[in-house]
């Protein structure tokens, strides 16, 4: 029997000190950082070190973590995927997502956000998730039609860099649209 935390292509594990590296590299690139959140300054790589060792061993605050997401192929570390504001009351929450500039288009990423969606909406009730997603990033958009996500709303001008504002696409998949492409299993 596998792991609930492996998908076709991707497996979802707790980030470890010796990640550091890897998000470091991931980080190296203007465009990744810009498309999962936003510029950072510079970091030291004992600074990279110090941020995974904590990663490593931080406690999930109720339904909100982050996790590293593994190729199965390779055992390489390609990506991480976090989510946030999980409100079990209203039964939603955000999530985001960022693959490796390597390891772009290879499936990573429609692999884990399904496995995530099987997790939040098959054991822990929740029924809607909710991305917001930068207008100009396509391939993100692409994927989440793809998936099943629904265009919610667009939030214009809503932030700022590249020494412009740039509008952040609201897109939402509720548990039973998630169900309908991806079945929970059977016991």
């Amino acid at each position: 029997m596998s792991s609930f935390w492996t998908g076709e292509r991707v497996r979802l594990r707790g980030i470890e000190p010796e990640d550091w590296e890897a998000f470091m590299e991931f980080d190296a690139h203007t465009g990744h950082q810009r498309s999962v959140d936003a510029l950072h300054p510079p970091r030291s790589a004992e600074g990279y070190h110090a941020w995974a060792a904590e990663q490593a061993v931080a406690t999930p605050t109720g339904d909100t973590f982050r996790l590293a997401i593994e190729a199965l192929d390779t055992g390489e570390l390609v990506g991480a995927l976090s989510t946030a504001d999980a409100d079990p009351r209203t039964g939603r929450f955000h999530y985001g997502i960022g693959i490796g500039a390597d390891h772009q288009r290879r499936g990573y990423a429609a692999d884990a956000v399904v496995v995530l969606l099987r997790f939040m909406f098959g054991e822990r009730r929740y029924h809607k998730c909710e991305a917001g997603i930068y207008a100009f990033n396509d391939a993100s958009l692409a994927l989440h039609r793809k998936l099943g996500f629904a265009e919610e709303g667009r939030l214009r001008d809503h932030e700022f860099f590249a020494g412009r504002h740039h509008d952040l696409v609201l897109m939402g998949m509720t548990a039973p649209e998630f169900a309908e492409r991806h079945p929970f299993e059977t016991l």
